[in-house]
């Protein structure tokens, strides 16, 4: 299940995805990890890197559409998520100049301004990359409240002036995606999105604003002229642009994360396995096993969860916009799951995390980050919850959406609409996948807990007061978002039955932690504290299950190791 560079070929994509991504694969090794570490901890720009995808087209290849390119040009979430993960495995560094680069180029291709359509794909031809500014210092992504003023000059064009904060490759982005407002218009009617470019006079660097390799800017426009035809979106159109972007852009977070908890559980394993304590290897040890393993299935959870969610962005459209859940599922849960996936490794190597010539250093570091880069869990965790009531209660038929490795290009992406009326969309049956394994005992109890949560909300719902208490609602939405994300491991599958039971212990111990949190809140009721005790439940055991599950991680030791 999990990324080796030594056996690597992504034979379900095409020919030319496969050799741009065998091809990074193939820099990185010979680039060795002595480069890898130095680069990290001398935060070094990262030229050799962006060098080599201008060289390679990389950029150019993944993150054109089909519309505005040729060949093999597309915008194809699942070779995209394979580019990110990669890069999440090699360095979250490299990982955030490719990331903000999808961002910066989101409301370029929402946009309907031609030439800047075909601006972009020039600069991308020319091994540029992007930058989306969006966020200030004052506000941060509130874009209901920018300070970045644009006056009209009279021409019909205006003049920009403003400061921008935490904004990634704006010390070089060929085309910086700006959010502004009108100095003359109020209200949502003076919002505007424009194309700007980091090497223009007008355009002043001031600093990086993080102590890393990667450069997080702030830059300020002193009367940066803006023509018409920088003009990207206006209005209600520049707010949905954002959103829209985020939608896009921010479902990497997700792959970023399981890249670099892979390359740290191969350091991880081998490094137990390898070190003799009392007489016995490490992983000898009864609970430092069951750390492991805790560790392993929860990754693996991880990419079925996101591998499946990839199916949904890509068969989505105006009627089915499923994806807008589970894009706050994968900002979420997904990182915050690797966060747990690297502190149980962390407390089975101790101090090795913390040595300076590891990967597993920089990846104790990078994954806190994650959950943090779009907003922060609570924001997220109140999104899902927009979507509870319909996907509990209200289902619709679909189609079944296949998985999807196809070359094609993944248009709708770019023009979802406005970006509102998330409390309507409507789901499928959930209950379909747990039936479909419901002979497995932790699925089946599982389910249980997941029918519970049903029953809470129709006899306990939350009180008036209890919803304008988001830290009670929270607790809820953790429950819900468990039941989502069961979902669509389920339907993924393709791993083997212990491990699968093994992914559902997990989920029984977490929901149960979940509904613990529930019942020592100040705001509920007695009644919803009984249900919470109600609900508490210990998984199946099954010591054959722990074993098979054990040897596949213990395959991981000496599985890889980076070249010197």
């Amino acid at each position: 299940m999990l990324f080796n560079p030594n056996t690597y070929d992504p034979a379900h994509l095409d020919d030319e995805s496969r050799r741009l991504l065998r091809a990074l694969v193939a820099f990185f090794e010979e680039r060795g990890k002595n480069a890898l570490v130095k680069s990290y901890i001398d935060r070094a720009w990262y030229d050799d890197f962006l060098a080599f995808s201008a060289k390679e087209g990389l950029f150019a290849t993944f993150l054109t559409p089909a519309a505005d390119g040729a060949g093999d040009k597309r915008w194809d979430t699942a070779r995209n998520a394979a580019l990110s993960e990669i890069l999440g495995f090699y360095g979250l560094d490299y990982w955030y100049t490719w990331q903000v680069t999808v961002l910066g180029l989101g409301p370029v291709w929402q946009s309907a301004n031609q030439v800047q359509r075909r601006r972009a794909a020039e600069l991308l031809d020319e091994g540029h990359v992007m930058a989306f500014a969006l966020s200030e210092r004052g506000h941060g992504a509130d874009i209901y409240a920018t300070d970045m003023i644009l006056t009209p000059n009279g021409d019909g064009g205006f003049t920009a002036s403003g400061t921008k904060y935490y904004i990634g490759n704006g010390n070089v982005a060929g085309l910086v995606s700006v959010f502004g407002r009108r100095a003359d218009v109020e209200g949502p009617d003076g919002y505007v999105f424009f194309a700007a470019d980091s090497r223009h006079e007008n355009y002043h660097l001031i600093r990086n604003v993080v102590n890393k390799q990667m450069y997080v800017s702030t830059f300020e426009l002193i009367d940066y002229p803006v023509n018409a035809v920088d003009v990207l979106h206006t209005g209600k159109s520049a707010f949905d642009a954002a959103l829209n972007t985020v939608n896009i852009g921010k479902f990497n977070l997700c792959t970023a994360a399981i890249g670099i908890c892979e390359h740290a559980m191969y350091e991880a394993v081998t490094h137990a396995h390898q070190r003799i304590l009392y007489g016995k290897p490490v992983t000898a040890f009864p609970h430092v096993r069951r750390e492991l393993t805790d560790a392993y299935a929860r990754l693996v959870a991880m990419k079925l969860f996101s591998d499946r969610a990839v199916d949904y962005f890509r068969s989505a459209g105006p009627d089915d916009r499923r994806y807008l859940l589970f894009n706050p599922m994968t900002k979420m849960k997904v990182t915050t799951e690797g966060e747990k996936v690297v502190d149980l490794m962390w407390d089975v190597i101790a101090a090795k995390g913390f040595e300076a010539d590891t990967y597993f250093d920089k990846a104790a570091m990078d994954i806190r980050g994650l959950p943090k880069l779009e907003g922060t869990v609570h924001v997220n965790l109140a999104l899902i919850l927009k979507f509870m009531p319909n996907y509990l209660f209200n289902p619709a038929e679909y189609a079944p959406v296949p998985t999807r490795h196809d070359p094609a290009d993944d248009e709708f992406l770019f023009r979802q609409g406005p970006a509102r009326g998330l409390g309507a969309i409507r789901f499928h049956d959930w209950r379909t996948a747990y039936d479909s394994r419901a002979d497995l005992p932790n699925v089946a109890r599982f389910r249980e807990q997941a029918d519970g949560c049903c029953e809470l909300l129709r006899a306990h719902a939350p009180s008036e007061e209890q919803q304008r208490d988001l830290d009670f609602l929270l607790a809820v939405g953790h429950l819900f978002a468990l039941i989502v994300y069961g979902q669509l491991i389920l339907e993924k599958g393709g791993v083997d039955d212990h491990l699968l039971d093994e992914i559902f212990a997990i989920l029984i111990r977490d929901f149960s932690a979940y509904a613990t949190d529930l019942h020592g809140k100040a705001a509920t009721t007695p009644e919803q504290a009984a249900w919470a005790l109600a609900h508490i439940r210990r998984p199946v055991v099954d010591e054959s299950r722990d074993a098979a599950v054990w040897q596949q991680v213990l395959a991981l030791a000496g599985a890889y190791e980076m070249r010197p």
